[in-house]
Parts: C-alpha cells; sequence; structure tokens
C-alpha cells in the first residue's frame, strides 16, 4: 500500500480542498494534520525565521496529535501552512510541496505548483498552473454524479448555475443577482436549470436564487451537498460567478460544458481579472454578455501533476 501524504491544513476549505486534490488526483491517500500559530505574533516570526534558515516548531502546533506514519511527502496550501509544513517535512526527511505562490517565505521546497494569475517568479522548482488544483480523478466526479442521481431525475438538457459569494475584490447583492439570473433564464429556454449556491453566498442572494424556478436547487445554508462535481459532469454550459477562482478551475477543466461566467468583480486589475482574462483567451470561459458562446475547451492539469510528482519521488 502506498505511504500517505501528510497534508498540513490551515483550516481553510478552499486551502485544504487543492491540497486534497493534489492527493486525490494522484491516487494517493493522505492524512489531514491541521496547524495554527500559537499567537499572532508567531507568525510574524516564522516569515523572520524562515529568512534566517531557522526551523522552530514552537510557534506553532497542531491541533491534534500528528497522525502515525511514515509518510511519502507533505503537501501544503496558503500562507499559513507553508512554514509548517516545511519545518515537518525537513524534520521527517521527506519531500515538501507547496500549493499557491508562497509569497514572503523562502521558495526552498521540493515542488511548487502554483496559478499564472499570481504571476509567480520563475523558479527550478516552480510548475506554473494555468488555473487553481481540482481533482482529475474520474472516480470523484462519478461519485458525485451518482450521488446527485439519487436526488434528482430529469430528461432535458441542463444548464448549472454555480454562486459563490462577495470577497475583498468581488460583490454580491441580490440586485446585482436578479439581473445576472434574470439574464440566464432567458438565454437558456427549454433546458432543465440547475443552481447551487456556496457557504460565502449572501442570505439575501440565497432568498432571490430561492424565489426563482429552478428544477434542481441547493441552498448551502439548508442543505451542504456538493452537486457541483454533477453539474461540472452533467450540464452542457455552467454559470459561474468570477468570485471563486475554485469553482472556475473545476468548471474549466473537466466535463464537456461550455463555461460562462456572472461577472462580480469591482477592480478589472486585479489578479481574479487577470485568471478569468486569461481562461477567456485560451477559449475555456467566456464573460456571459446575454449571449452563451461555446467556451467548451478544457485545460489539462495531468502533465504539470506527473512533474510534481515526479520531484516528488511518488509514483
Amino acid at each position: 500500500m502506498n505511504k500517505p501524504i501528510l497534508i498540513i491544513g490551515d483550516g481553510k476549505a478552499g486551502h485544504v480542498n487543492q491540497s486534497k486534490a493534489f492527493c486525490d488526483s494522484l491516487g494517493q491517500p493522505f492524512v489531514i494534520a491541521d496547524v495554527v500559530y500559537r499567537a499572532r505574533c508567531c507568525k510574524a516570526l516564522a516569515y523572520l525565521a524562515d529568512r534566517c534558515r531557522l526551523r522552530l516548531a514552537c510557534l506553532y502546533r497542531f491541533t491534534a496529535p500528528l497522525p502515525a506514519g511514515p509518510f511519502a511527502a507533505v503537501v501544503c496550501t496558503g500562507s499559513t501552512a507553508f512554514y509548517p509544513g516545511k519545518v515537518t517535512a525537513r524534520r521527517l526527511g521527506i519531500p515538501v510541496a507547496a500549493i499557491l505562490n508562497p509569497r514572503g517565505w523562502r521558495p526552498d521546497f521540493d515542488v511548487i505548483l502554483a496559478p499564472a494569475f499570481d504571476n509567480p517568479r520563475p523558479r527550478p522548482n516552480l510548475i506554473t498552473l494555468p488555473v487553481n488544483l481540482t481533482s482529475v480523478n474520474p472516480a470523484f466526479y462519478a461519485a458525485g454524479v451518482a450521488a446527485f442521481r439519487e436526488r434528482h431525475t430529469w430528461e432535458k438538457p441542463a444548464v448549472g448555475v454555480i454562486i459563490g459569494g462577495p470577497n475583498d475584490v468581488a460583490e454580491m447583492t441580490a440586485r446585482g443577482m436578479k439581473i445576472h439570473l434574470d439574464r440566464v433564464f432567458a438565454a437558456t429556454e427549454g433546458c432543465e436549470r440547475w443552481v447551487t449556491t456556496s457557504r460565502r453566498t449572501p442570505p439575501e442572494v440565497e432568498a432571490l436564487v430561492d424565489s426563482y424556478p429552478f428544477d434542481y436547487k441547493l441552498l448551502f445554508s439548508h442543505n451542504n451537498f456538493n452537486p457541483i462535481p454533477a453539474f461540472v459532469s452533467l450540464c452542457h454550459t455552467l454559470f459561474v460567478t468570477a468570485d471563486s477562482t475554485g469553482m472556475i478551475s473545476e468548471a474549466v477543466t473537466r466535463g464537456s460544458a461550455s463555461v460562462e461566467i456572472l461577472m462580480t468583480l469591482r477592480d478589472p486589475a486585479s489578479k481574479f481579472a487577470r485568471f478569468v482574462r486569461n481562461i477567456e483567451t485560451a477559449g475555456a470561459a467566456h464573460v456571459f454578455d446575454g449571449a452563451c458562446a461555446a467556451a467548451r475547451t478544457k485545460i489539462d492539469l495531468s502533465p504539470a501533476l506527473r512533474a510534481a510528482a515526479a520531484r516528488l519521488g511518488i509514483g
């Protein structure tokens, strides 16, 4: 049996899910160990310690006892996890992978997988990704489709709407989403219409969504089932709000759906906007303007994953 990969988690689903997707795509088992800094100042001290090449495990703690090894490698995603991931890997004598750009940290990981829209500095150990890391394991999507079929049946071609929520560079209001949803309904006559919200979706937007006659409706505040693997696999068109690079990345790397972006970004110079422009240029998505385009090009992450596995000595 393959040795598991140790995921150093920071408690953020968007980060931990990318680490899990990496392991899942390689067919590797994994265990998760969540970490927190002992005090707010300890993270600042960790930056300093890292620059001085000091490995100070006293700056952070695991929220539960570290699982028993041995492990094949350590994977860490996000600024909170980078230093503990690196220190833990060196202590265990195994390789370590960083997912996302470890800006501010010394780049002495065995491999770094960073999205191009983060503008990472070229390095010998850098593998640039066109999108965020998502699972490429067919079994993951097959299980999602099977679970969805237990909850919903349909006959007509389906379109899916995937709604995120506001963040530092995006806004989401009921008024703005009403404009988007009215246009989506006008452009999808004769289709099954499915929708899912997320943990970040504001209550007033969920209430708005609930008022529309969707054929399948998942309100995350009421039900945390994840229909996105099924949407990605089964829909011929997906509408995804621009605030979530993760959900968009899943849509443009799997299935055969054309992808329409519902623009919610405030800043056209932000990295989120750069991400949308990059995938639109690649033909993988289209910014929805009331009419759907045939943006069906899918982005293949397999070569990047194979290269990362080779650097870690896995597989």
